[in-house]
């Protein structure tokens, strides 16, 4: 990968990263809030587990993002965890925190899916 292509990809993962940063507003979405009627209590409480699961799923991506730019540093950007094969530019481009090629990524998602992946791996796939 040449070094313009790298960073291109570190100036994209740098603005998605700055757009994840969470805010004060965010967690504002998942204060408890008291209402009198029983249907706006289950309303507030359907917006508020919403807006969880959301920042749940920012912030796991968070994750990816800040890992791929680590890559980036260490040199191991474009490699993947698994099998240390080139992940191609392809996968990349639609994914630029992709951490595992399209095949690693599938035995890993197979092993969840069985109940036998490690820890360590079980981190990054929930990243990718």
């Amino acid at each position: 990968m040449t070094n313009q292509v790298l960073k291109n990809y570190k100036r994209f993962l740098e603005a998605k990263r700055k757009e994840l940063l969470p805010t004060s507003a965010d967690r504002e979405e998942i204060q408890i809030e008291k209402a009198a009627d029983e249907f706006d209590q289950l309303q507030l409480a359907m917006n508020r587990e919403l807006a969880i699961a959301t920042l749940d799923r920012e912030a796991s991506l968070l994750r990816a993002v800040e890992s791929a730019l680590v890559r980036i540093r260490d040199g191991s950007f474009g490699t993947c965890l698994l099998c240390e094969e080139e992940i191609p530019e392809k996968r990349l481009k639609a994914l630029p925190w992709a951490a595992y090629c399209v095949n690693c990524q599938q035995i890993l998602e197979q092993q969840k899916a069985d109940g036998q992946l490690d820890e360590e791996h079980e981190d990054q796939l929930a990243l990718a």
